[in-house]
């Protein structure tokens, strides 16, 4: 089965590309801007990163509508995660994935 089989595979797939974006913007791209004066990182990383943010919340509103996920238990934790730092990741490893485990099931 492919990984991005399934909305919600798709949807874990841009929560690890959005947390990854800004882990390579605020330890690689920020520093070498800041410290080492080289802004080149942060002006190709940031647009992308703020993409990938886009991109996952409109992705997380369009799969809680087809999935009908009840907003007080799931959409507005996964949203709110990804406004916190490295949310993404948690709610990938905490919700996301419990989602996928008992879609397989089916």
């Amino acid at each position: 089965m492919s990984y991005l089989s399934s909305p919600i595979k798709r949807l874990r797939l841009l929560a690890l590309l959005e947390g990854s974006s800004l882990l390579f913007l605020v330890f690689i791209a920020v520093p070498l801007k800041y410290i080492w004066e080289i802004p080149e990182g942060s002006k190709l990383i940031g647009p992308i990163h703020g993409a990938l943010f886009l991109l996952f919340v409109l992705s997380t509103i369009n799969v809680a509508i087809q999935q009908k996920w009840k907003f007080t238990a799931v959409t507005w934790k996964v949203l709110i995660a990804c406004i916190i730092p490295f949310g993404t990741f948690y709610i990938d490893h905490k919700i996301l994935k419990e989602i996928q485990e008992e879609e397989d099931k089916k």
